[in-house]
C-alpha cells in the first residue's frame, strides 16, 4: 500500500462538513487545513450547501479533482458507504476519525469496512482516531488550532493508539523542544497497524527516531512488530499501556486491543533493540536524547557540576538505571586540578562526579569536560549546570557543545527551564545537545543511549 497520501496529500476531502454546525469535528478539520496548510480541501455533505463561502459537494464524484486523502468524520453507520465511495473514486487513502466500531462492540461494522478496504488495497487509519499531523503540511486532528500546542519541525515520529496520549505528549515535546517529523493516531488499527507505520517511517528521510504508544496488538501483530523492529535502521522507542489487569481491561474498551503478556512483550522488545519507556516522563526524555544521538553507548558516564548535591543525585540516578560512573584516577585528578582557576583548585572535588563548587566559571567547566572526553574512559558526559552562579555565563552551552563535537562524545545537559536561562539552553540545543529540566531526566537521556543493539 502507498501511504504517501496520508502524509503528503495535495488534495483532501473532508466528509461530514456541516453548513450550520461550525464546531462539528469535520468543520474544524476543514477550516484549519484550508486556512493554514498547503493542501486543497473540499467539504463533502450529501445535502450540499456552502461553508466559509466554499461549495460543499454532495459526494466525491462531483469534486473537480482526484483526492489524495479522505478524512471521514461522520456517524459510524455511514462509513461503509463512504469507504466504497473513496474506493470507486480512486482516493489515495483515508483517515476514519469516526468512532463507534469494534471498541464499542460493533465488530460487524468494522469487519465490513476492513473487508472492503483489503479487497481494494485501500489504506486507511482508524477508525476511532485523529489521523495525521505533519508540521507545516497537514493536520487532521479535530482539535481547534488555537487550543493545540504543536512541537516544531524535527526528526521524531510518534505513532499512538490513543489520540489523547498523542496530543498530551505533543505538548510535552513542545515544552522540551523536541521536534516532530510526523504524528500519527491509529486508533483501532483496523487496516493500518504499527508494523505498517514502522515500515513507512523506517524509509522516511525526515524521520530519525520512531516512537510508539501501544495499548495492544492484533493477532500475530506483536511478533511481526518485533521482527520488523529488529531489522530497522533507526532507534525505536515504545511506551506500553495495559500492563496491569485493570489496565488490560481499560485498553480493551478503548481501542479493542489485546494487551498481551507484559513480560513477554518487554523481552521481545529488548531482543529487538527497542527502547521501552516505563512512563510518559521517560518517553519524552528518550525521544529527546535519541533525536540528538543515534549511536549507542556502553553506559560509562562522566558527571561534571558545580553542586555536590546535584552530583550525588545524578550518581544515584545512574546507579538506579544501570549506568556506571567510573572513578577518575589520582593522576588524572592532579592533571585536571592544574587546569582549574586558582580560586577553586584547592576546593574542587574531582573524583566523578566532578564538583567544581559554586565559584567555578566557564573555563573550569570547559577544561573538565575536555579532560573527561580525552580520557577515553567515558562514552557520555552529563553536565549539571546552575546558571544562577556568578561565574557562569550564557555562552557556556555553545562552548561545551563545541567540545562534544570536537571529541565525538555525547553531551547531555541539565539546566532549569526558566525564561531568563533560555540563551544558555539554546546554546546547547541549537548545537544538537539535549537539555533536561531535571537531574533525573538528564540521566534518563543517557539511559536511552545505552541500548542492546548499535545502529
Amino acid at each position: 500500500m502507498d501511504l504517501d497520501p496520508l502524509f503528503k496529500p495535495k488534495t483532501m476531502a473532508v466528509f461530514g462538513v456541516s453548513s450550520t454546525n461550525f464546531q462539528h469535528p469535520a468543520n474544524v478539520i476543514y477550516a484549519k487545513n484550508s486556512r493554514r496548510y498547503p493542501v486543497k480541501v473540499y467539504g463533502i455533505n450529501p445535502k450540499g450547501g456552502k461553508v466559509q463561502g466554499e461549495t460543499l459537494y454532495p459526494n466525491l464524484s462531483e469534486v473537480p479533482e482526484k483526492i489524495d486523502l479522505a478524512v471521514i468524520a461522520t456517524r459510524a453507520e455511514f462509513v461503509p458507504d463512504i469507504i466504497q465511495e473513496c474506493i470507486s473514486g480512486k482516493a489515495g487513502a483515508a483517515a476514519v476519525i469516526s468512532g463507534g466500531f469494534k471498541e464499542v462492540g460493533r465488530d460487524d461494522l468494522q469487519d465490513r469496512i476492513v473487508e472492503m478496504a483489503r479487497a481494494a488495497d485501500f489504506p486507511f487509519l482508524g477508525p476511532n482516531c485523529l489521523g495525521t499531523y505533519v508540521p507545516m503540511h497537514i493536520d487532521t486532528f479535530f482539535l481547534p488550532a488555537e487550543r493545540m500546542v504543536k512541537p516544531g519541525i524535527g526528526n521524531v515520529a510518534f505513532v499512538s493508539q490513543s489520540g489523547g496520549i498523542l496530543v498530551d505528549q505533543m505538548i510535552k515535546f513542545a515544552n522540551e523542544h523536541v521536534g516532530l517529523s510526523k504524528a500519527v493516531s491509529i486508533g483501532n488499527k483496523a487496516v493500518l497497524d504499527d508494523v505498517d507505520m514502522l515500515e513507512y517511517l523506517d524509509r522516511d528521510p525526515e524521520t530519525k527516531v520512531i516512537s510508539f504508544y501501544i495499548e495492544g496488538f492484533g493477532e500475530d501483530e506483536g511478533r511481526r512488530f518485533a521482527q520488523r523492529a529488529s531489522g530497522s535502521g533507526k532507534p525505536i522507542i515504545v511506551i506500553k499501556a495495559g500492563k496491569s489487569p485493570s489496565g488490560m481491561k481499560a485498553v480493551s474498551s478503548h481501542t479493542a486491543s489485546l494487551a498481551g503478556n507484559q513480560a513477554s512483550f518487554s523481552a521481545a522488545l529488548a531482543q529487538s533493540g527497542v527502547v521501552e519507556a516505563e512512563n510518559e516522563f521517560e518517553h519524552v526524555s528518550f525521544c529527546e536524547a535519541l533525536s540528538a544521538y543515534q549511536s549507542s553507548i556502553q553506559g560509562n558516564i562522566g558527571v561534571v557540576t558545580s553542586s555536590g548535591g546535584h552530583g550525588a543525585m545524578a550518581v544515584d540516578a545512574c546507579w538506579a538505571h544501570g549506568l556506571k560512573v567510573p572513578a577518575i584516577s589520582e593522576e588524572e585528578q592532579r592533571e585536571m586540578r592544574r587546569s582549574l582557576s586558582p580560586s577553586i583548585q584547592a576546593i574542587a572535588s574531582l573524583g566523578n562526579p566532578i564538583d567544581l563548587t559554586g565559584s567555578a566559571n566557564d573555563d573550569d567547566f570547559a577544561e573538565c569536560t575536555s579532560a573527561l572526553a580525552k580520557s577515553g574512559k567515558y562514552d557520555c558526559i552529563i553536565a549539571l549546570l546552575l546558571p544562577y552562579l556568578p561565574g557562569i555565563t550564557l555562552d557556556l552551552g555553545s562552548r561545551m557543545s563545541d567540545i562534544s563535537k570536537q571529541f565525538g562524545i555525547p553531551l547531555i545537559a541539565y539546566v532549569p527551564h526558566e525564561e531568563k536561562y533560555q540563551m544558555l539552553v539554546e546554546g546547547f540545543e541549537l548545537n544538537g545537545v539535549p537539555v533536561s529540566p531535571s537531574i533525573e531526566g538528564s540521566v534518563l537521556m543517557a539511559k536511552a543511549l545505552r541500548r542492546n543493539k548499535p545502529w
